[in-house]
């Protein structure tokens, strides 16, 4: 493995652009094809009309600062009716008014419409922690967050999560018999808490079982930090790595075999569902990682995963989730053929209308990443938008930030943003060397566009 991949395949797992900068550089591309340069014709009446239409059907929104008045957000209510899981996406990883605005729209969803959980692409054992803290007030916070977002997942490391989880915490605080509960929904780690508590509840519940599961766990649970745990993992041999998901396997399977006693029911539920999450990392891993089409199968294997965890929590807690992931993620339309089906498509195939997707667009601004070289997270700026780029028309309208329900929007609007342009995709690593382009109709339901973005404040070290 090259320099350059040992440095991104850790990053793999959450974000399609730290996967492309590992990839040869190309050009502009269309869904993995050419881009033809937009050519500024049509005399833009056209555009003055799709301009119109936005000024007509978008509604204003006054902040992203999660504090004060929400009445702004009434008109994304209305948008959302019937929604059960909402997807909510982001234009970089790192940017504070994405976060922020996630910590509005969560706080708007739990006091007016009974949303009760956050949904982050960070691994599950990491949200079964934080979950413990808000609901519980279990550990230390910053500790929390110092262990848990490392490696690929540290630029989570930020002041407006914190923000968000101490904001959960104090509600539950006030409300304890109806709390908010944050989950992990991704497969990219899996920690040592969790090989724990399954073997735990084996020796309670399965006492003929835990030879067995004892010695398929044997080696597999994490003795480092998460993220040198990562970096050594994807450095093993393909047929440990695969020998080791056929014991993951084999533990989940043993678990889900057994029946239940009078009153374990949920229990037995919870701890089938934790040997699976330690069996999808496990999965995940045990791919070719220096094989394009192996790294595509991981990609549609991961946004399968995260959609499949989103549903079973909804299901079995009963809880309307919020998901937030990259735009990408939510999306219904990948941006890219080696990203081959999202979460978002995932979901909607499950839940029909009762899932939603909202994607965000940015003309210009400041966002944390990966450097692709060094993967030392910094503080990069992107100037204005691009000519005939979706965000460069968007931000003509008369509203700096504003949120748009496309499927409603005028006629003009629709048949514009049914077509492919050039975006900003900001995903974990930057620079990259992809112009990636999207119909965001397609792809989304709702659309928040943001005129200009700052960096979050990364807590965590570089």
């Amino acid at each position: 493995m090259t320099r350059r991949k040992a440095v991104i395949i850790p990053s793999v797992l959450l974000s399609l652009s730290a996967l492309t900068v590992a990839t040869p550089a190309m050009g502009a591309t269309t869904h993995g094809s050419p881009v033809p340069t937009p050519k500024v014709s049509v005399s833009w009446q056209r555009g003055e009309s799709v301009v119109a239409g936005i000024d007509r059907s978008s509604h204003t929104l006054r902040t992203t600062n999660p504090t004060g008045s929400l009445r702004d957000l009434d008109a994304l209510g209305r948008m959302l009716k019937g929604a059960e899981v909402v997807g909510l996406g982001e234009a970089t990883h790192g940017s504070r008014d994405f976060f922020r605005m996630k910590h509005r729209v969560f706080r708007y969803l739990v006091e007016e419409k009974g949303f009760r959980t956050f949904s982050l692409e960070l691994p599950w054992s990491s949200g079964v922690r934080i979950d413990e803290y808000v609901v519980q007030g279990k550990g230390n916070l910053n500790d929390i967050a110092r262990e848990e977002f490392q490696g690929a997942y540290r630029i989570w490391n930020n002041q407006d999560y914190i923000d968000l989880i101490t904001w959960m915490r104090d509600y539950n605080l006030h409300h304890p018999g109806d709390p908010v509960r944050f989950m992990g929904d991704d497969m990219g780690y899996a920690g040592p808490e969790l090989y724990a508590r399954v073997i735990n509840y084996v020796s309670l519940k399965y006492p003929q079982l835990l030879q067995k599961v004892t010695q398929l766990y044997r080696g597999l649970a994490p003795t480092t930090d998460a993220a040198t745990f990562s970096e050594e993992y994807v450095k093993l041999p393909l047929a440990e790595r695969q020998q080791r998901a056929e014991r993951t396997r084999e533990v989940y399977d043993l678990l889900r075999a057994q029946r239940p006693g009078p009153g374990d029911k949920q229990e037995h539920l919870w701890m089938t569902q934790h040997a699976l999450a330690i069996h999808q990392m496990a999965r995940g891993f045990a791919f070719d990682l220096n094989d394009e089409d192996q790294i595509a199968q991981i990609m549609k294997l991961r946004d399968q995963v995260m959609a499949e965890n989103v549903e079973w929590w909804r299901r079995h807690t009963g809880n309307k989730i919020l998901l937030s992931a990259h735009n990408t993620h939510v999306s219904y339309d990948s941006f890219d053929t080696r990203y081959p089906k999202t979460q978002g498509s995932f979901l909607r195939d499950a839940l029909g209308s009762r899932y939603a997707s909202i994607g965000f667009t940015f003309y210009k601004g400041s966002f944390k990443a990966f450097g692709t070289d060094d993967n030392v997270i910094r503080t990069y700026h992107v100037d204005a938008a691009k000519p005939n780029s979706n965000e460069q028309i968007l931000d003509q309208a008369r509203r700096e930030d504003y949120i748009l329900d496309m499927r409603t929007a005028p006629e003009p609007v629709r048949k514009w943003l049914d077509k492919e342009r050039a975006t900003w995709n900001i995903g974990a690593g930057w620079p990259d060397p992809v112009e990636y382009t999207t119909a965001l109709g397609k792809a989304h339901d709702i659309l928040i566009h943001l005129h200009n973005i700052q960096a979050t404040t990364y807590l965590g070290a570089s």
